[in-house]
């Protein structure tokens, strides 16, 4: 009898021990696909979602999600910035000690292959709102590999009571994205870089454009007529050469290089584009700094 109780007793503890095992192989498995699961929701992560992820480390100091979405080697085109992950960091850091918090605003973000074109209010450790748009170009690696940027000062809104961040806001006509980049090229082309301006009334619906800039009217006569009083004080506007145009359906944004009054001038322009006239318009003009006061030698563009 002795025998039978021992062997029961035996046959137990082995299943019990069997039964443990199997839970806590169950426990593992459990947790790798909960890994799985992390990693994968990582890697599910837009563009988009990285790029504002990135500007928002301006506003929570956060270091260690700025370097995890930087390459290595980001190459910085903002002037005023080293180049490299580790400057980038360094900028981070920086503001995060500062006595005034950082804030960032995201007004517009957009996706272009493997490019993000963002328009956002940023007030870097309170010297003040600026309305800025910035492009970022992601690695095959899913890392963010190069920015560039346009800043200026917030300001009041202009002689039609629009700001340089108000209006339409909806992303639409996906299907007519590469129908709407062409239209702005050839805009460029014809109007900005002034070859062929008998073409103006072709891209507008009559006099309606909506204005976002400063310091002009609505309208194309509202252009022409800054046009003309900057031409009796001798200020040109001129566009010399266009190096990006960005687009996501009836958005594109263009980053152009000429002159304001005889200063090299980056202009960043954002045309919204409506039954194939442009409609409504956004830019950020920037003064390109002197060579000697660049702290990456990437150039502005």
């Amino acid at each position: 009898m002795k025998k039978i109780i021992t062997l029961l007793l035996t046959v137990t503890l082995t299943m019990t021990a069997l039964a443990g095992c199997s839970k806590s192989g169950n426990t593992a498995s459990s947790i790798d696909e909960n890994k799985q699961e992390i990693e994968s929701t990582k890697t599910e992560q837009t563009q988009t979602e990285k790029a504002l992820a990135l500007i928002d480390t301006f506003a929570t100091g956060d270091t260690d999600i700025a370097k995890e979405l930087l390459a290595e080697d980001y190459i910085q085109h903002n002037l005023a910035y080293g180049t490299g992950r580790d400057a980038f960091i360094s900028s981070v850091e920086y503001l995060a000690s500062a006595d005034e918090k950082t804030t960032v605003e995201n007004i517009r973000a957009f996706e272009d292959g493997d490019k993000v074109f963002l328009q956002t209010v940023y007030n870097f450790a309170g010297a003040g709102e600026q309305v800025a748009f910035d492009i970022f170009r992601f690695d095959d690696k899913g890392k963010i590999a190069e920015h560039w940027d346009n800043l200026a000062a917030k300001a009041e809104p202009n002689p039609s009571g629009h700001t340089q961040i108000d209006g339409t806001m909806e992303v639409t006509d996906i299907d007519k994205t590469e129908e709407n980049r062409k239209l702005v090229e050839d805009f460029l082309y014809d109007v900005m870089q002034g070859n062929n301006l008998d073409k103006t009334p072709d891209y507008f619906d009559g006099d309606t454009y909506i204005q976002h800039n400063t310091g002009i009217a609505d309208g194309v006569s509202g252009l022409n007529e800054v046009l003309a009083a900057l031409a009796k004080q001798n200020i040109q506007m001129i566009y010399t050469t266009t190096h990006q145009v960005l687009a996501q359906g009836n958005f594109v944004l263009a980053v152009s290089e000429g002159t304001f009054g005889d200063k090299p001038t980056a202009y960043y322009d954002l045309w919204r584009v409506e039954n194939g006239k442009i409609a409504e318009h956004w830019d950020v003009m920037e003064t390109i700094a002197d060579k000697s006061t660049w702290q990456n030698q990437n150039g502005k563009f």
